[in-house]
């Protein structure tokens, strides 16, 4: 999408979509939301390289994206990058509270990366489109959370890990 700009008090602001902010920031992105993980103790005691906590995160971003530039009412696809990092999670011994909390900083973050960008934000576009993250991030949630309820039913005893026999 072309950037328009803005007349401000000092000249001429590019103006963005919030599609076009956060391709443009996914990088810085992905380390805030990094950082903010390595934070949380119960997320930070997997023990995981950069890549591997991180390594799910352009696809699921891209995700959104996609998302954000679809015409209003076009129906839209189920992420497979969640589905698969939902298992992939799973088997790194992660439980349904964590994932959901990787879930509320990825939000998190990506609200704050807009608000940083706020001055070159098209202001038209804002609040549906934060509706329609927030709804692409809990969709995305959902499909993550698909493995975790399919372990649970082929193992009653409510354990993530495998039964020893």
């Amino acid at each position: 999408m072309p950037e328009k700009e803005r007349i401000g008090s000092r000249g001429a602001v590019v103006v963005q979509t919030v599609a076009d902010i956060l391709e443009r920031e996914l990088y810085t992105l992905i380390e805030v939301w990094f950082r903010r993980v390595e934070k949380v103790p119960d997320l930070a005691r997997i023990k995981l390289t950069h890549d591997e906590r991180t390594g799910h995160l352009p696809h699921l971003m891209q995700d959104v994206i996609n998302r954000l530039r679809l015409d209003a009412g076009t129906e839209v696809s189920i992420s497979t990058a969640a589905a698969g990092h939902g298992d992939l999670r799973r088997k790194q011994g992660y439980t349904v509270a964590m994932m959901i909390e990787e879930s509320r900083l990825l939000q998190v973050s990506i609200f704050t990366t807009l608000h940083q960008n706020v001055k070159q934000l098209e202001f038209i576009g804002v609040l549906p489109d934060v509706v329609t993250i927030a709804d692409e991030v809990d969709a995305q949630l959902k499909e993550q959370m698909l493995p975790f309820t399919a372990a649970d039913a082929t193992n009653p005893n409510g354990s993530n890990k495998k039964p020893r026999i």
